[in-house]
This record gives structure tokens, sequence and C-alpha cells, in this order.
């Protein structure tokens, strides 16, 4: 909404919500999945807007059976996010700055696939929780991100879109490139020197990247996109591969 030119429109949202700076001083009505639903009856919205896939139906449901308006806006890959922020732009009446935002995001993306879309390959194990371990499959935004840059995800096959996996299962995928999302201090992320075979560990291809602009499917995506190319291609040259 921010990025659409409406963030003054907003009247409440989730406990979390927390860039820009301004966001932080909108009323909370909760988090992504316990929501005072009489603090938004007060708040008398025009519009709700919930997220797919983050927003339970339950929650949406709920807020319908209330006769509140909602919209969906689904951000399932890189490319919806650009039409998300052209419809909330025709939502709240900021088409024109909206429609800027958009334009640049697609700029940004295209730019990257252009420089690193034909590098060359690496295998990379994306480890978004420490304890226990989660990883995302590959209809997961973080692994397009990771495809955008010349990366594959290790478990980009598996069902679920944040599944847990074993210590055992990462090493009997061996990727070249580890990229953890959390703590870079954390036991979890230190664990694998553990294993100086590993092809991350003895390439020195352990990195952390800042979580939101990687998982949080807004414009900032574009950061989040260029960190990790600049990254890989980081982890190409430890492994000799730079093009």
């Amino acid at each position: 909404m921010f990025a659409a030119g409406a963030g003054d429109r907003i009247v409440g949202t989730p406990q979390y919500s927390d860039y820009p700076a301004a966001a932080r001083s909108i009323p909370r009505i909760g988090d992504a999945f316990r929501f005072d639903f009489e603090r938004v009856l007060a708040l008398r919205p025009d519009v709700v807007l919930a997220w797919e896939p983050g927003t339970p139906i339950a929650v949406v449901e709920r807020l319908k059976a209330l006769k509140l308006r909602v919209v969906t806006i689904a951000t399932w890959h890189i490319a919806d996010i650009p039409r998300a922020v052209r419809e909330l732009g025709r939502i709240a009446g900021t088409t024109s700055q909206a429609a800027r935002a958009a334009a640049a995001f697609e700029s940004d993306i295209a730019a990257l696939r252009g420089e690193y879309g034909g590098r060359a390959p690496v295998s990379v194990f994306l480890q978004v929780n420490d304890q226990p371990l989660y990883t995302v499959n590959g209809k997961q935004i973080m692994s397009e991100i990771l495809g955008l840059c010349g990366g594959r995800n290790v478990f980009g096959d598996l069902n679920d879109l944040a599944p847990q996996v074993g210590v055992e299962a990462v090493l009997a995928a061996d990727p070249q490139v580890i990229v953890s999302t959390g703590n870079p201090d954390s036991a979890a992320f230190k664990q694998w020197q553990h294993w100086p075979r590993l092809k991350a560990v003895s390439a020195g291809n352990l990195f952390t990247l800042p979580p939101d602009d990687l998982a949080r499917s807004t414009t900032r995506v574009a950061a989040g996109a260029a960190a990790m190319c600049r990254t890989l291609e980081t982890a190409r040259q430890h492994l000799g591969l730079s093009n």
C-alpha cells in the first residue's frame, strides 16, 4: 500500500507491519492468525485487504460474514507483485504513483534477469528457520528469486511450501551454497562447519541474507533479489565457476 502511494489510507494493520517507518504508527488489529474483529469493525474500513497465500481462509470468511468488503491480493510469484501494486493503486485512487512503482520494480527485476540469468547454475539450500530446520519448495517466491539469479533449490521438488527437513537430508543433497535468512551466529547455522566435506562448507559458501526483503512479497523483493544474485555470484567465484 505504501508503494502504491496509499499508505496514509491504512486505518489498521497486523502486528508485524513495520516498513516503512510510518507503518509502525498505524493501529494494530492482531497478527496474521488472530484478529480483533471488533476492533476491525470499529475502524469502519471501506476495504479489508487479505493476502494469498498468507491470510487463513477462516479469517477471510469471518470478515465477509461481518459484511466487510474483502479484497484478496495474491502474490505467489514475482510477476504478481507489480500487478498487486497496480490493483492497490486502483482501489485507493492512486493509480499514477502505483504505476510508477510497479514499472520501476519490473525494470529492476528485468535487469537482474538479464545480468544473471545466463550464469553458471549452482545448487542452493535455503535455510529459512533454524530450529526446527525449515526450507521452501520450488513454488515459494524465495525459490523463484533463487532461480532468477541462476540458483537451483535442492528441495524444490518437495510438496509443502515450507517443508521441515533434517540435517541428513541436507547432507545428502550436498548443496554448493547454503543461504540462511536467520541469525548468522545461531548454532543451527554454524553447525554446517562440522561437515567440512559438504560442498558449501569446503567452498566457503555459507551466507546469510535479511529475511524481510526475500520473504515479504512487496516491491522490496527487488532489493532482496539483487542481494541474492550478488551472493550467488560470490559463491560462483569461490567454486571457480564465475563467467
